[in-house]
């Protein structure tokens, strides 16, 4: 093993072939998981249960009607979430996760571990590292 390296069980279920190649199905994950507040929509109705989007507002916080309605869209396009609309009046609109939506609160769990056990030492380096915008990228 090169220091440093993981030891390969130590990653979990193998992703089979090369993992990060441009048709690898694991990008699917990384994608749906990549936008700041889409794994925050799918942890509350994982909690919650189907929720009005005004709920999801008062729920979440910080977050305007326009992006969580993107957000909403995005995760109903990925299969994620499923909007039932109710003929009344006034019209209402649930949203409820799908399957794969249950599915990838485990995930997003462990990513909140993750974030409890390691923000203070990623916000440090951030900080040690100054604003983003000032550095150049390093590929």
């Amino acid at each position: 093993m090169v220091d440093g390296a993981v030891e390969e069980e130590d990653l979990g279920e193998d992703l089979g072939g090369d993992e990060f190649a441009a048709d690898c199905q694991a990008r699917v994950a990384f994608e749906v998981l990549a936008n700041r507040w889409d794994s925050v929509i799918v942890y509350i109705l994982g909690e919650g249960g189907p929720m009005r989007p005004r709920a999801l507002i008062t729920r979440i916080g910080g977050i305007s009607p326009k992006v969580l309605n993107e957000a909403l869209r995005r995760l109903e396009y990925n299969g994620l979430v499923v909007r039932q609309a109710y003929a009344e009046a006034p019209p209402r609109v649930d949203y409820s996760l799908t399957e794969a939506g249950i599915a990838l609160l485990g995930p997003i769990r462990a990513m909140g571990a993750w974030a409890g056990r390691y923000a203070e030492a990623v916000l440090a380096a951030q900080t040690r590292l100054g604003p983003r915008e000032d550095r150049p990228d390093r590929t």
